[in-house]
């Protein structure tokens, strides 16, 4: 009889340590590779647009049991690129986007975007799989924005790509956006495509 009991207990710790083990919450923190990250703009007038990218870092993903919870991104400023112009033009154009008229990058050197919320995507395809909801700051505003991406991790890399449009205007950046400019008109919305990889610390 005790022999049975004892056998009964053995079992009984047995099965609920593989619980406890089935249950366990894995957490990993990722970093962006900064070399291999960019956050690509394209700004549109009526005849024409203006395209580049800006650098991008972070080094605290969070994922918890295969799934992204937070994350926080800081976008320099002053590492604006353009991609359209010929290089002795590129200065020009460069210098009035971190001007006041634009980034006013003097009072504003960052922007930044912090992750509040992924959930799966209610129509996944091909090249989304998720909905990235967070806080975009820019000209010391602070707006909630939710785009759809496709998030992908695989052993120790993590890759995200999205595409959506902002409306600078939202953020306070007013310069030309009125209409009556013609075409010298900048319109308010924003080309935003994102492009992310980050390894497991």
């Amino acid at each position: 009889m005790k022999k049975s009991f004892f056998t009964l207990l053995v079992l009984s710790a047995a099965l609920s340590l593989s619980s406890c083990e089935d249950e366990a919450v894995t957490n990993s923190t990722y970093a962006l590779e900064e070399e291999h990250s960019t956050v690509e703009w394209k700004g549109h007038s009526p005849n024409l647009y203006h395209d580049g990218s800006f650098s991008v870092k972070s080094q605290d993903i969070k994922v918890v049991d295969g799934k992204i919870k937070s994350g926080t991104f800081t976008i320099p400023i002053v590492s604006i690129q353009n991609f359209d112009l010929p290089e002795e033009m590129k200065p020009v154009l460069l210098e009035h986007l971190k001007s006041p008229d634009f980034f006013h990058m003097a009072l504003h050197p960052n922007a930044s975007f912090k992750i509040t919320k992924v959930e799966p995507s209610p129509t996944p395809s091909g090249e989304t799989n998720c909905a990235v909801t967070g806080d975009f700051t820019m000209l010391g505003q602070r707006h909630a924005v939710t785009f759809p991406a496709m998030v992908e991790l695989e052993d120790n890399q993590m890759k995200i790509d999205a595409g959506f449009e902002i409306d600078r205007t939202k953020w306070g950046m007013h310069y030309a956006a009125d209409p009556a400019l013609g075409e010298h008109h900048i319109l308010p919305k924003v080309d935003i495509k994102l492009n992310l990889l980050a390894h497991k610390k």
